[in-house]
């Protein structure tokens, strides 16, 4: 009879049926299957928004470029000459960025920067996601203009 007692309880006390666990695989699969998307949808926008966000910091240390030196940069001087002083700026009193390098774009790519723009003295152009010019949603271009 102890010894009927002793199963009953560690029965009772013992882990998850197959049936409880497959119920719970099932929730946790399609809680995945709808945040999931979003989730991947919130990091693709938020790295769009972190690239403009550096374009805006590029345009206003450009801006600073002009104040300091009266020009843009050149184009064989680029982005470098907001943290490195070029040999021909003449008033230079930077560096203009607070890294030691101008940053590559979240996807890891390096800015394009081109003088002039096409409606701009200046054009700073992330290629997106793919690296490639064109390209639509997180593949899109962006661009100062």
């Amino acid at each position: 009879m102890t010894q009927i007692r002793h199963r009953q309880r560690r029965d009772r006390a013992g882990g998850f049926t197959l049936v409880e666990l497959l119920v719970v695989l099932v929730i946790l699969g399609l809680v995945m299957g709808l945040v999931g998307p979003r989730v991947l949808n919130y990091l693709t926008s938020s790295r769009t928004r972190a690239a403009a966000l550096q374009i805006s910091s590029f345009k206003s240390s450009l801006d600073l470029f002009f104040l300091d030196t009266g020009r843009y940069p050149s184009a064989s001087e680029g982005l470098n000459a907001l943290v490195a002083k070029p040999t021909s700026a003449d008033g230079w009193n930077g560096p203009y960025l607070q890294q030691s390098a101008v940053p590559a774009d979240p996807w890891g790519n390096p800015y394009q920067y081109a003088v002039p723009g096409e409606k701009t003295p200046y054009r700073i152009l992330s290629l997106g996601g793919d690296g490639v010019a064109g390209g639509t949603g997180s593949n899109a271009d962006i661009a100062n203009d």
